[in-house]
């Protein structure tokens, strides 16, 4: 008994051996792609994070100055007014963004003709140069002659400053993501409505469900998956707009639109102080990162039954 023990302990070994030199063969090959991704990813981290620890400027570093920077950050009020609305604008895509896509997919895929066009349809908006679309939107919510008000006004409302008054600004910008981005979305969920077997739904109809009770105990509970990842890349997403403010309100009014990103950008191309825009950086990496580690480990708990 003790020699087959023996055997099996020395065929493992062998075995264990055999597969690292394989392993290693394919991490030799691998070993290109691993470099690179280190050069323009890993550097670039942890470049900021020692920057965030020094003053920089246009003449590079000027010495250590330690938790300086972090200090300066903290003690501004602009820092929490950013990421107060880093919160909002996340709410606001949640309540008004995230149903859109699952609503325009489970359309699409019960049309029996002309899936394909309202499919091109859709994602028409992310072949748009973001820009571009952009201006476009700024001549949609123009306060004098812009396409919304003059809608509005044909039903008896009044003009409203979209972009100019800071309880508007803020759904003004989420409505112009939600629509560069749905297309993208809509195909994803769209792909896994059609690896529903039909099955399922010729079954739930031969008992009775409604188009409501299908939709509700079929369809979403079979992309929950794709809805939980996508949200989160949504909420990633957003925490870190930057183009939208920058071209349409400027951060503006009152810092009503202001990013963290937006900050950055001011902070190292407007005062050139580069030090204070990695520690800028460091507290978006620490905030995402967090919220990244606090969905992977509460979706392995799900996974194990314990939520």
């Amino acid at each position: 008994m003790t020699d087959n023990i023996g055997i099996i302990k020395v065929k493992a070994k062998s075995r264990k051996r055999f597969n690292w030199r394989q392993q290693g063969v394919a991490y030799l090959f691998l070993l290109p792609f691993f470099l690179i991704f280190t050069l323009v990813t890993w550097y670039p981290i942890l470049k900021t994070i020692l920057n965030s620890f020094q003053e920089v400027n246009l003449k590079g570093s000027q010495g250590w100055v330690g938790f300086h920077n972090y200090i300066r950050m903290f003690g501004n009020p602009v820092f929490y007014t950013a990421w107060k609305n880093v919160l909002i604008y996340v709410l606001l895509s949640l309540i008004m963004g995230s149903a859109v896509p699952i609503i325009l997919a489970i359309m699409i895929n019960e049309m029996r003709r002309l899936s394909s066009f309202f499919q091109t349809i859709v994602y028409l908006p992310a072949l748009i140069p973001t820009a571009v679309a952009l201006i476009v939107w700024r001549q949609i919510y123009s306060p004098e002659g812009g396409i919304l008000n003059s809608l509005l006004q044909l039903i008896g409302i009044q003009p409203q400053l979209w972009l100019q008054n800071p309880v508007l600004a803020k759904p003004a910008l989420i409505i112009i993501m939600t629509w560069i981005g749905v297309g993208g979305t809509t195909l994803i969920y769209l792909s896994g409505l059609r690896e529903i077997p039909l099955e399922l739904y010729e079954a739930a109809e031969l008992d009775g469900f409604s188009v409501f009770n299908r939709i509700l105990y079929i369809t979403l509970p079979s992309i929950s998956a794709r809805i939980r990842i996508l949200v989160v890349l949504q909420i990633i997403f957003v925490s870190q707009v930057f183009t939208e403010p920058f071209i349409l309100t400027g951060g503006g009014p009152g810092n009503s639109t202001r990013s963290p990103v937006l900050e950055i950008y001011d902070t190292a191309f407007t005062r050139w102080d580069f030090g204070l825009a990695s520690t800028w950086s460091v507290s978006i990496l620490v905030i995402l990162g967090g919220f990244c580690i606090l969905y992977v480990w509460w979706s392995q708990r799900e996974r194990a039954g314990e939520v």
